[in-house]
């Protein structure tokens, strides 16, 4: 489950994909060195085409999820099936569409499936990118992208791939993020569910047992979760009675907590400490819409950061949208409603055809 979206059902059979993984030996994360294995699944097939000037182009889109998801959370009603079916913006007969899980997430490596826990490498956002960019180059075959877009933290990738690949696709749609440091409140929650986490005393600096986890910390991060990602239009509509609040959060709790690992949740929150994508807004050559939701309480667009950021790129790349709220937006959660934003999605690739 992405910690950063509502909860949603499990992968839908409807979608079948193929799952691979890739090892890489000796990865270069920023604090050190240790091998990796990302894992991923695709639908579609490759297709490349080479221009009379040497230029490549492909079907290929990388579409990145968010803190603490993994590439299953793609694949459900509200985004697949707006998207990749017969007929639609991304025809997975037509495209070679590729979700993998990032450092930390999924099936890919991380503390817990590795054992190390704490010592595990303190992996950032640039050490992500760099093992999705050799997964694509070394494993998959991909010499460029037709399209890259995530979701929350895989949105904030998608203004670091734009910056630090910018010759590498042709059309970059972050959803739900900004192109700025995280801090103020956006940094203050994310800090209290790491200071809770360390505070339980089941945590044992790490050490905690299957069968006794720091569940009093797991249940601060996925109510301070609750809060923050979703919206209060929705949250009043679900909690019309106290009844309802009660058995509502308890179902919500209890899903997010069981999908958490303390050590997993505390690395990939701080994986954003040295995020700024702001020195190189500039060098980004493709265009790029940027969607947020107004009832986006981890991205308010009161502090009119992604204007700014859009101001910051080459003039007439750059485009900032802002969905109103309506009864269909989910706050934060929005990013996986792709009937909120899919006509958007549209227009970036009529205009980079």
């Amino acid at each position: 489950m992405d910690g950063f979206s509502t909860f949603q059902s499990d992968t839908k059979a409807q979608w079948p994909t193929t799952r691979g993984e890739f090892i890489i030996t000796d990865f270069k994360f920023d604090t050190g060195v240790r091998d990796l294995t990302l894992h991923y699944q695709t639908l579609g097939a490759l297709r490349t085409t080479t221009a009379s000037d040497g230029h490549e182009t492909t079907n290929a889109v990388l579409i990145m999820h968010g803190t603490g998801g993994s590439s299953d959370n793609f694949l459900n009603d509200d985004f697949a099936g707006q998207l990749f079916n017969d007929g639609q913006l991304l025809d997975a007969k037509n495209h070679f569409i590729i979700l993998r899980d990032g450092i930390g997430h999924g099936r890919t490596s991380k503390p817990s499936n590795t054992g190390l826990r704490q010592r595990f490498p303190k992996y950032t956002y640039s050490d992500m990118i760099r093992a999705d960019h050799q997964l694509l180059t070394e494993h998959l075959g991909v010499t460029h992208l037709r399209l890259i877009m995530g979701t929350s933290m895989g949105g904030m990738h998608t203004w670091l791939w734009g910056v630090t690949f910018p010759g590498f696709m042709d059309a970059l749609m972050p959803l739900a993020s900004l192109p700025a440091p995280i801090l103020g409140r956006n940094f203050m929650w994310r800090k209290m569910i790491v200071d809770a986490i360390w505070a339980d005393v089941d945590f044992r600096d790490g050490n905690y047992t299957a069968d006794a986890p720091p569940i009093a910390g797991l249940r601060t991060a996925a109510s301070v979760m609750v809060l923050m990602v979703s919206a209060a239009l929705y949250l009043q509509a679900v909690g019309s009675t106290r009844e309802k609040v009660d058995a509502w959060l308890k179902e919500q709790i209890a899903a997010r907590v069981a999908g958490m690992d303390a050590n997993d949740l505390i690395y990939a929150l701080e994986a954003s400490r040295e995020y700024d994508p702001r020195p190189g807004l500039g060098k980004i050559r493709v265009p790029l819409v940027a969607v947020n939701s107004a009832d986006d309480e981890i991205n308010p667009p009161e502090l009119r950061i992604l204007e700014h950021g859009i101001g910051e790129m080459r003039e007439g790349l750059g485009k900032a949208v802002v969905l109103p709220i309506s009864e269909d937006t989910r706050g934060h959660g929005s990013h996986t409603i792709a009937k909120l934003w899919k006509q958007y999605l549209e227009d970036l690739l009529v205009r980079t055809a």
